[in-house]
């Protein structure tokens, strides 16, 4: 269970003040996965930072029963100065996992040879999203936060990504953000539609890619 209680946040841009979320007050169903859905700068990579706990809201706060990600994709997740190894030890004493078995389940995954024990500012930004992507999948979460990533990669890469989240969402939900309308269908259970600040639910998913097109044209 995700749940948003009175959520605001906003930005100051060139001297106005921008609401982002507007009093936000709903929940996100338990054991399904959502298709988080809105015009670029809706404020979707944003409301995935807030439940995570990597952005604070200008009002409001989230409350959850579960374990929650980092959102997968934002290269927020992982520090610059250090290694693809250390960043992975680092998160796996956070979130409290063997940190000698998930260094061995990214550095297998993630394809980057030697640059794995190499600092993350050497890498491009595809070496960044495999690295977090990896890390992210090798930590049991009840809740993943997924920002485009499975996209990344060459496609026998994007296949494998794409097998590993399907085995995680075998025991687990998510909310995936993605402009792959096939990859919503595989994945997802039902969408909500970020517009104007606010959230809207949409009992199929099917009905939530409508709205989301509608807004579009």
């Amino acid at each position: 269970m995700i749940r948003f209680e009175n959520l605001s946040k906003g930005f100051w841009v060139r001297g106005e003040y921008t609401h982002v979320l507007s009093g936000l007050n709903t929940t996100l169903p338990t054991g399904q996965s959502l298709a988080l859905l809105g015009r670029n700068g809706a404020g979707k990579s944003t409301l995935l930072q807030i439940i995570a706990g990597t952005m604070r809201p200008s009002a409001g706060r989230v409350v959850s029963d579960g374990t929650i990600s980092f959102p997968v994709g934002y290269n927020g997740s992982v520090h610059r100065e250090l290694t693809g190894a250390q960043n992975t030890r680092f998160l796996a004493r956070i979130y409290g996992v063997d940190s000698d078995d998930l260094t061995a389940f990214v550095e297998d995954f993630a394809e980057i040879g030697k640059h794995f024990h190499m600092p993350v500012r050497s890498y491009s930004a595809g070496m960044r999203a495999r690295l977090g992507f990896g890390i992210s999948m090798g930590i049991p979460f009840d809740t993943y936060l997924v920002d485009e990533a499975t996209a990344v990669g060459d496609p026998a890469f994007r296949r494998k990504s794409q097998q590993v989240f399907r085995d995680r969402m075998r025991v687990s939900s998510a909310v995936l953000v993605s402009h792959n309308l096939s990859e919503l269908r595989e994945f997802c259970d039902t969408g909500v539609v970020l517009h104007d600040g606010q959230l809207e639910h949409y009992d199929t998913l099917e009905d939530a890619i409508r709205r989301h097109q509608a807004l579009m044209a």
